[in-house]
């Protein structure tokens, strides 16, 4: 009798926190907008809330693939201090380095292999890691660190969408391979979507 009577407050227990995390999920905001460059909708730009309250600890590897000669995904937002795995799909060798920051040159390595690389220096995010290839020249990624989780890459119409958002007020960034656009200043309620658009220029 005792044993299930404690396995009943487990459960019970167990269903309050459960109930209570849904809440904090349903209580936050969302920011979406789109992207634009020139007129015509940006994709793969990533959209960011700058910084945000609280310790982010990453969740567990990023992956980016080697796979048809190109790198995919084209854009990787990543947490600062997430592990990123690179995999080689291709029946070639690859390469992945990096002239950015502190550099890194993973090496070569045969189809079906992976090498990790750390992404914990980034003094002040965002910092954006072009990925290259010294076998082949014409293959290109990012991987874009950042501060907190709070971010979305856009999609082909240049839309992106960023959820569960803590109430309150911040300031909302863009980053694209190429070209700018300023900060712009966003207040998050809960539920109800707050809209940004970005307009980037050279």
């Amino acid at each position: 009798m005792t044993r299930q009577l404690g396995i009943s407050l487990l459960l019970a227990s167990a269903l309050v926190i459960g109930a209570g995390r849904v809440r904090t999920i349903a209580a936050g905001g969302t920011i979406e907008g789109a992207v634009t460059s020139g007129g015509a909708a940006l994709a793969d730009a990533v959209v960011y809330i700058d910084k945000a309250p609280g310790a982010f600890a990453p969740a567990g590897p990023a992956k980016m693939d080697q796979r048809n000669m190109t790198f995919t995904p084209h854009v990787l937002p990543v947490l600062a201090g997430t592990t990123v795995r690179f995999l080689n799909s291709d029946p070639t060798q690859h390469n992945v380095f990096s002239p950015d920051f502190e550099k890194y040159n993973l090496g070569t390595w045969p189809q079906g292999q992976t090498k990790d690389q750390v992404f914990a220096k980034c003094a002040k995010p965002p910092c954006a890691y072009v990925q290259l290839c010294r076998i082949h020249p014409e293959m290109e990624a990012y991987v874009v660190v950042l501060q907190n989780p709070f971010f979305a890459v856009t999609d082909r119409d240049g839309h992106y969408r960023i959820e569960n958002v803590a109430p309150g007020a911040y300031s909302l960034g863009v980053w694209a391979a190429k070209g700018k656009s300023p900060a712009k200043p966003v207040t998050v309620d809960a539920g109800k979507p707050a809209r940004v658009d970005f307009t980037v220029g050279r």
